[in-house]
């Protein structure tokens, strides 16, 4: 069972801030990192001459390592602890990012993308769960808002970052590895404060996938759109006629949606005791959003109105689901069912681009539209037939 070091065992009364800021703060150092790091290593590797296709496997290795190191995060803390865990993540994930600087050989890529990427979900799946086991029930979903809006930031600070390093020199991959040490900061800081360990999960890692499916399905929808969405969303805007200044505005209003909806729907979901109804009803939002899309392809400013909603709607999956799991797992439990949470999401990410991109090739443009409606269409359908089959059983 997890507990506080005064060994008061169960879920907390208050908000444990030194804990939160030491998840939160740490996290998203490693949101920038990652931020700074996507454009700046593509950017690279166009210019040594590398293909598109390849530049593109080598990215997916982050999916790939995501899904190897998720199984074993829980066990590595529960041997070495939840700090010490997430010290030694900081560490291989800052050698790896300023490895790339010095690696001259493409192969060479795929081993550090794979130790960089391994290590930051390990530093994920943890400080989810110290931000969960640091939250009392009733205003979870309030804190997984916070933790999700500064993570959103953070991510969108690192692009403007490289707009302002740019991509020749060491110097990037040092603020880089610079901003994923500084993480280290208030881990080791708050290490006393960091949730204890004791007892080993009782099911097998692939078992949590399915305990709290509502939420790990969400997550996997939430993984495949985000990664589709922003990575083909260029294109489907230039093929419909917007000029790249335009699609990328209409991506930055996505991103605006996906910051301020976080913690007001946090705040909702800390209202409703079973958050399934809410992610069934974004579900549904998302793919109404989603089919409306090719229709709105010659109004820029209500397509850009959409876009903050459907931001706000697609992120909510993400924080919402959290939240769902919080409130249904604790302990060890909740640490295994945490990396299963991250491990669906790395399957999105994968399975997203390989899916929407196939719509548009098969479908034409509106394909792109389309793909992601099933996606969400799919998830609302099945999780409200899970819902009456669950109501009708009680």
């Amino acid at each position: 069972m997890s507990q506080p070091r005064n060994g008061t065992p169960g879920d907390v009364e208050e908000i444990h801030w030194p804990s939160l800021v030491a998840a939160i703060s740490s996290i998203s150092a490693v949101g920038i990192a990652i931020g700074l790091g996507l454009p700046l290593l593509s950017i690279i590797l166009e210019k040594r001459g590398i293909s598109s296709t390849l530049i593109g496997l080598n990215t997916a290795m982050a999916g790939v390592a995501a899904m190897a190191a998720a199984p074993i995060t829980t066990k590595l803390a529960h041997k070495y602890g939840v700090a010490p865990t997430m010290l030694w993540a900081v560490l291989i994930s800052a050698l790896s990012a300023l490895g790339f600087y010095y690696a001259e050989d493409f192969w060479m890529w795929f081993p550090l993308r794979f130790a960089f990427h391994g290590a930051t979900t390990t530093l994920f799946i943890l400080s989810e769960f110290w931000i969960n086991a640091a939250s009392p029930p009733s205003k979870r979903g309030f804190v997984l808002g916070i933790y999700a809006t500064v993570l959103s930031l953070g991510f969108a600070a690192g692009p403007l970052l490289f707009s302002i390093l740019g991509s020749d020199g060491i110097f990037p991959f040092l603020i880089g590895a610079g901003a994923i040490l500084l993480a280290a900061i208030p881990i080791f800081i708050a290490r006393d404060e960091s949730p204890i360990l004791e007892e080993k999960p009782e099911l097998h890692f692939m078992r949590y996938v399915f305990l709290v499916p509502t939420a790990t399905a969400a997550v996997f929808i939430f993984g495949a759109v985000e990664a589709g969405g922003l990575s083909l969303f260029p294109v489907f805007a230039v093929r419909a006629h917007f000029t790249e200044s335009q699609a990328a505005l209409l991506l930055t209003m996505m991103g605006v949606g996906n910051v301020i909806f976080q913690i007001p729907l946090g705040l909702l979901s800390d209202r409703i005791s079973d958050k399934r109804p809410l992610l069934a009803g974004m579900a549904l939002m998302g793919f109404v959003g989603s089919m409306m899309l090719p229709l709105l392809l010659d109004n820029w400013l209500l397509m850009a109105g959409l876009l903050l909603f459907w931001g706000g709607c697609v992120s909510g999956l993400y924080t919402v689901g959290l939240s769902h799991l919080g409130s249904r797992l604790t302990g060890s439990d909740l640490a295994a069912a945490n990396a299963a949470f991250v491990f669906c999401y790395a399957m999105g990410t994968v399975a997203g681009p390989q899916a929407i991109g196939a719509a548009i090739d098969v479908a034409g443009n509106n394909g792109f539209a389309w793909a992601i409606a099933a996606f969400f269409g799919l998830y609302a359908l099945l999780s409200g037939i899970r819902l009456m089959f669950i109501r009708k059983r009680t």
